[in-house]
């Protein structure tokens, strides 16, 4: 038996103080009683706080939000509003985007390995700036020249990050000159370099490195004659807080912003954050189906696991700080199985939690990212519902809004302050329905 430190406070990559805006745990019951489990609750003031945080860690850097760690409506809206820009790698993104009517203008499409459907996709809805790192993907232009441009991706491997991208998209540095000549050749105009130095970076060198590494190939382009360079795109990969805290924001961004000074003054820069804005504003709750004591320790199965929520451990290598809503003064050694028939669907099997029963919740945090948006259906086991918080910016009190079809598949809309009684207003104009299903994801 051990005892538990303070309640439910989590560490914050903003600085030392945890995140504030977590709903409580009646709320969270709350919405557990309207919805069911599982759910993943969406908080989208937390969504706009880490946005206007990275964009004060690093001044004068374009945001584009990369749509693939939480591809939800609720997040586009919530960064549209505050002058986001969106960075797309698929059609499906393109649609979500469309749907929550953000301007192109506002997009790239930054995969680097395209079909030629996957590029005209993106020009019919405005998007004309892409990604490419090899020969065969620049020859994929010459048809679109004239409506298209693109950036140059870069390969800087980066060993302490958790996700090396690296290794799969980019160009060895010393080929990128020979690639801008192709390009030139070829009539196809090449903009920019981009790189992305891996995913949950821990140490900003590996983007000081990157970032003095293109400066020199913007010179070395000039020196050979070839069209001027004048757009960076240094990536994502900011680091989150997990079980482990990271560097503040604003500490690690600091040799970033130094690093950038450094580039010639017409350089325009963007970046691709995504789990850095998504994963703290997640919350996955499911419910206990059931137990059973095994080898002297609570074997407790959720409605979740590592075919929903908690598929982020597989693909992502990440922990979630997971815990039981209900606190108690004794912990005891127990074991998180998610709901599935397979043996492998097992969260944590080293947990310290009281005494659970049927129907008790467990709350993982910091679950935003690569979550909810890898999530399956196997074993006909359904994914979490997303319900979204604070979908407009909080004045006063806390405001829960999410949207649901009723039985005659109408769109209607709830708003409610938690925890008062919800009293629905009439149902606005039909939306379509990647707009207004919360089970279903928007980017299939």
């Amino acid at each position: 038996m051990m005892h538990p430190a303070t309640a439910h406070a989590f560490p914050s990559s903003l600085g030392d103080s945890p995140v504030t805006s977590e709903p409580t745990a009646a709320e969270i019951e709350d919405l557990v009683s309207r919805f069911g489990s599982p759910l993943l609750i969406l908080d989208c003031e937390e969504v706009r706080r880490r946005y206007r945080a990275l964009r004060a860690a690093l001044p004068g850097v374009e945001l584009h939000y990369a749509l693939k760690p939480l591809p939800h409506a609720a997040v586009v809206a919530a960064l549209r509003d505050e002058g986001a820009s969106f960075d797309l790698a698929t059609s499906g993104e393109i649609e979500l985007v469309r749907s929550q009517g953000v301007d192109a203008g506002r997009c790239i499409h930054t995969h680097p390995i395209k079909r030629d459907a996957d590029i005209r996709d993106a020009l019919r809805y405005g998007v004309t700036t892409f990604v490419a790192d090899n020969p065969d993907e620049i020859r994929k232009f010459v048809r679109h020249r004239r409506a298209a441009e693109l950036l140059l991706r870069v390969s800087f491997r980066s060993p302490s990050a958790v996700c090396d991208l690296s290794r799969k998209f980019g160009c060895e540095p010393a080929a990128a000159l020979e690639l801008l000549e192709i390009a030139h050749r070829l009539g196809v105009r090449v903009r920019g370099l981009s790189f992305h130095v891996g995913s949950q970076a821990t140490d900003p060198a590996k983007y000081v490195e990157a970032i003095a590494a293109c400066s020199d190939l913007f010179a070395a382009a000039q020196r050979a004659g070839l069209p001027g360079l004048d757009v960076l795109d240094i990536g994502g990969g900011f680091p989150v807080a997990y079980r482990e805290p990271v560097m503040p924001i604003d500490r690690f961004c600091a040799p970033i912003r130094a690093a950038l000074r450094d580039l010639p003054p017409e350089v325009r820069v963007i970046a691709e954050p995504g789990r850095f804005i998504a994963a703290p504003a997640g919350i996955a709750v499911a419910s206990v189906m059931g137990r059973a004591r095994r080898d002297g320790r609570w074997w407790y199965y959720l409605d979740d696991g590592l075919y929903g929520s908690y598929s982020g451990q597989l693909f992502d290598h990440s922990r979630y700080p997971a815990a039981a809503l209900r606190v108690s003064e004794e912990l005891f050694p127990s074991v998180l199985a998610g709901p599935t028939c397979d043996s492998i669907d097992v969260i944590d099997d080293d947990a310290l939690l009281p005494l659970l029963q049927t129907g008790d919740l467990i709350v993982g945090r910091m679950m935003g990212a690569y979550t909810w948006a890898s999530a399956t259906d196997f074993n006909f086991f359904r994914r979490a519902r997303v319900v979204a918080l604070n979908e407009r910016p909080a004045a006063a009190g806390r405001i829960v809004h999410w949207r649901r079809r009723s039985r005659a598949t109408t769109p209607r809309r709830t708003e409610c302050r938690i925890p008062r009684p919800c009293r629905p207003p009439p149902p606005p104009p039909r939306l379509p329905p990647s707009a207004t299903s919360p089970s279903t994801p928007a980017n299939p």
